[in-house]
């Protein structure tokens, strides 16, 4: 048995809700984090003489709330905070009213403290609810890692300094962190979608527990249109799941997926909440957001036969309209994605040459993936072959880096015109 790989499967599921438990306890996220972490590497050392637990979240949980005990021993606060805890204890009730009733979310709420940097608050939320390192972080930010490391650092020092407590925000106070969640719950699912790092094409663990969280974040604001709008994104994309890898777990792209084997009642349910979101945004007076934007973008690919029978001249629209709200250069590159699919990829290789010139996306495999299959399919096949073994050394997924080798060694002299009969990428 690899003991570590099994510390480290129970970290991925559980590590939110542990950090959540242990904040709830402690009121000091920071002391939090630094005591889960403490109990996990405990348990590297523990389990392989005494064996794996039946329930390695209780175990660690526990583990972790002893460290936070010695912690507050050492600090001379021990008796002290057992009294607050014990007061807490007595003084709640079956009936109380906890308008979120979920510790994960109480989390995300915590971390998304407006004390925080909007880079901070991304920054915390994706490290201690997603659980995501440094380095992943910052391949999903497009930002160096020290700099990902700093605002991690200033985010816990600067809410110990506000004393900010581990509880549940009063309503009035929700309308300044929801766009901060809703950013950090969507990047959460982004990451389980499609791993940037790892062996792994996809964490769907991870990205059901996003989707979890938007779900309940809608019952808690059910007339916030852009809450509305993130959850039919998730659910759209989350449709997919089943046909985006094969039995060995390798990566299924798009063109070649069995749309039988997506979930159609999740599909149904994905555009259940983007009427949801629209109905919300009319009422309010507002036009669609991102998030109801790129919802209606998965929904053409969701309701489409076939890649072939997609509406991409309305994907290429829809991403204009998100560019003019939401400018960022991977907005741009999937723009050219779709205008190569809707009226070929020469118009496509300008918007993407266009990108490279401005420096957009260096260092990430994103820009020469795509820009090698709209090279391949204009038949420049060795300028297209290089490309894509430029990307698959950016790479830092193991089953991306194989998909982008599979099709520069598929690229042949012999065959112009070749390439993707699909939206490059895309899965």
């Amino acid at each position: 048995m690899d003991v570590r790989r099994t510390v480290e499967a129970v970290w991925r599921i559980e590590g939110a809700r542990i950090i959540a438990s242990l904040a709830k306890m402690t009121g000091d996220l920071g002391l939090a984090e630094d005591v889960a972490q403490e109990a996990v590497v405990e348990a590297l050392e523990s389990w392989p003489k005494q064996g794996v637990p039946q329930n390695g979240g209780a175990w660690l949980t526990a583990v972790a709330k002893r460290r936070a005990v010695d912690v507050w021993r050492r600090r001379g606060r021990l008796d002290a905070r057992h009294r607050i805890i014990a007061h807490e204890l007595a003084e709640a009730s079956a009936d109380e009213w906890e308008p979120i009733d979920d510790d994960v979310l109480r989390l995300v709420f915590t971390a998304c403290h407006p004390v925080l940097s909007r880079e901070s608050q991304v920054a915390l939320t994706l490290r201690v609810v997603g659980g995501l390192t440094t380095e992943e972080i910052a391949r999903m930010l497009l930002v160096p890692v020290p700099t990902v490391q700093a605002r991690i650092t200033r985010a816990k020092k600067s809410l110990a300094a506000a004393h900010v407590p581990f509880e549940t925000p009063d309503p009035s106070e929700w309308a300044s962190r929801v766009a901060a969640v809703l950013g950090v719950i969507y990047l959460i699912f982004t990451e389980g979608y499609a791993a940037t790092s790892g062996e792994r094409w996809m964490r769907p663990e991870m990205a059901n527990e996003a989707l979890r969280l938007g779900r309940v974040l809608t019952g808690l604001l059910p007339r916030e249109p852009e809450a509305n709008a993130l959850v039919a994104l998730m659910e759209l994309q989350a449709s997919r799941f089943a046909a985006r890898e094969d039995p060995d777990g390798e990566p299924v792209l798009l063109a070649d997926q069995d749309r039988a084997r997506w979930d159609h009642a999740q599909i149904a349910r994905g555009r259940a909440a983007l009427e949801r979101a629209d109905a919300a945004a009319s009422a309010t007076g507002r036009g669609r957001g991102a998030y109801a934007l790129q919802a209606a973008i998965a929904e053409c690919h969701a309701v489409a036969p076939s890649v072939g029978q997609t509406d991409w001249e309305r994907i290429v629209v829809l991403y204009e309209v998100l560019g003019r709200i939401a400018r960022s250069p991977v907005v741009e590159l999937n723009r050219a994605v779709a205008v190569s699919m809707a009226t070929g990829p020469a118009s496509a290789l300008m918007i993407v040459d266009r990108l490279q010139n401005d420096g957009a996306l260096r260092g990430s495999h994103l820009l020469p993936s795509v820009r090698g299959e709209l090279l391949a399919r204009l038949g420049r096949t060795e300028e297209a072959r290089s490309e894509l073994l430029t990307a698959a050394s950016l790479a830092t997924n193991a089953s991306q880096q194989a998909v982008l080798r599979a099709k520069a060694k598929a690229l042949r002299p012999d065959r112009p015109g070749q390439g993707l009969r699909d939206s490059p990428g895309r899965a």
